[in-house]
């Protein structure tokens, strides 16, 4: 038996989280005994991600203090936390060495986020186990110097989608002990018969007009302003068309430069647009949302994978989106949905506007979306691929990739 320790040193429940559930619930228990470090908050509640985790049977949780965070946090608040909870992370840190020891723990698999990494790399160092260090975003020079470190000393690079892989082997790491595996998600989970008509009229949107919908943190990336351009061109054709703008401003999308919302709705009034966009802000139930609208539309800029993909193709939407990046990778072109160049908005629009008008072009698209989630983008699959990368890490001998 192998036996595989996953940190969790976010509290919050995000779309990395999520993998990382599906790899604790699906890892083939012949084979892996499944462990994870979860930091369960501070307080009487427990963490969103402890919450989720704690109902997945068959793994074993050794509770864990990583310290404070540094995510949306000052300098002041990183040195004042880091004074309060150092000393009890350090601890737990040394107990966790422990754990990992006692459990003849071989393989920690982390996250790119710095306290899963960091950390990650210390036990393997102290202990002697391998560790590996799954992306979800593109390796570049931003990232943390605590995670480069950690990358450079980790037994194996994984990247959610072979765009992700390659940016780590455009930053010099070594291609032998870079991989990908492409996300999952669990189809069955994602209702396409729900009727959609509560969350039109709750929006005023009727059943004749076209509802198209964006779901994702507000930020210059994710191309809700190539996509409001390309809107304009479409409304010159056909106005009767409303899109959900869904989601908050990233605080990290441009800090010191105000609200990117504020921004799109300035956009939307200068491109006349305005009466046919309805912004959201955030919302819980996306399934819903999917249910209600005729298409799916989010050109994101090399975005890393795209789950929200996953979502759209479960709830049999066809997907408007970029040739580049994760996305061309979830996304096939004439098959799930119509990819465009990055900045063509003419190409942009014109998609859209096909879409709009060929409803049979819609279904198809949508049917073929859900089957090929269901059949391809399985957790079962996922947690096989990633077993195969394992074996490799522990037997060199076997360093043939898995085929994707």
């Amino acid at each position: 038996m192998v036996n595989v320790l996953f940190m969790q040193s976010q509290t919050y429940f995000g779309a990395d989280s999520y993998i990382h559930l599906l790899f604790l619930r699906y890892l083939n228990r012949e084979r892996f005994n499944v462990h994870v470090a979860l930091n369960y908050g501070h307080g009487d509640i427990k963490s969103p991600a402890a919450q989720a985790i704690e109902k997945i049977p068959d793994v074993r949780i050794r509770p864990t203090r990583f310290g404070t965070s540094v995510t949306f946090r000052n300098k002041g608040e990183i040195i004042s936390n880091t004074l309060i909870q150092g000393i009890p992370s350090l601890f737990s840190l040394i107990g966790l060495a422990n754990y990992v020891r006692a459990n003849d723990i071989q393989i920690i698999h982390c996250t790119e986020k710095p306290r899963d990494a960091f950390y990650g790399q210390l036990l393997a160092k102290m202990t002697g186990a391998k560790c590996i260090i799954e992306l979800h975003v593109k390796a570049e020079d931003w990232i943390n110097n605590k995670v480069l470190w950690a990358m450079e000393q980790a037994d194996g690079l994984i990247g959610v989608s072979e765009f992700v892989a390659q940016s780590i082997g455009e930053m010099g790491y070594p291609p032998e002990n870079t991989y990908f595996v492409l996300n999952a998600i669990e189809a069955d989970l994602w209702d396409s018969t729900i009727d959609g008509r509560p969350i039109r009229d709750e929006f005023g949107v009727s059943d004749d007009t076209s509802l198209l919908l964006a779901v994702s943190r507000l930020s210059y990336w994710k191309g809700h302003t190539e996509l409001f351009k390309a809107l304009a061109k479409v409304k010159e054709q056909y106005a009767n068309f409303r899109l959900l703008v869904v989601g908050e401003d990233d605080p990290r999308a441009h800090p010191g430069h105000g609200s990117y919302t504020a921004e799109l709705k300035e956009l939307a009034e200068e491109l006349n647009i305005s009466d046919q966009i309805i912004f959201t802000g955030y919302r819980n139930d996306v399934a819903k949302l999917m249910a209600a609208c005729d298409l799916y539309t989010m050109p994101s800029f090399e975005e890393p994978f795209g789950m929200v993909y996953l979502e759209a193709m479960c709830m049999q939407k066809p997907i408007v989106a970029l040739d580049n990046g994760g996305a061309r990778e979830v996304v096939e072109h004439n098959k799930s949905g119509l990819l465009s160049a990055p900045q063509d908005i003419d190409q942009l629009a014109q998609n859209i506007l096909t879409l709009i008008k060929d409803s049979e072009m819609r279904m198809r698209m949508g049917e073929y979306g859900r089957l090929r989630a269901v059949s391809y983008f399985t957790p079962e699959r996922m947690a096989l691929d990633t077993e195969h990368i394992y074996s490799q890490i522990l037997s060199p001998a076997e360093k043939s990739k898995p085929s994707q």
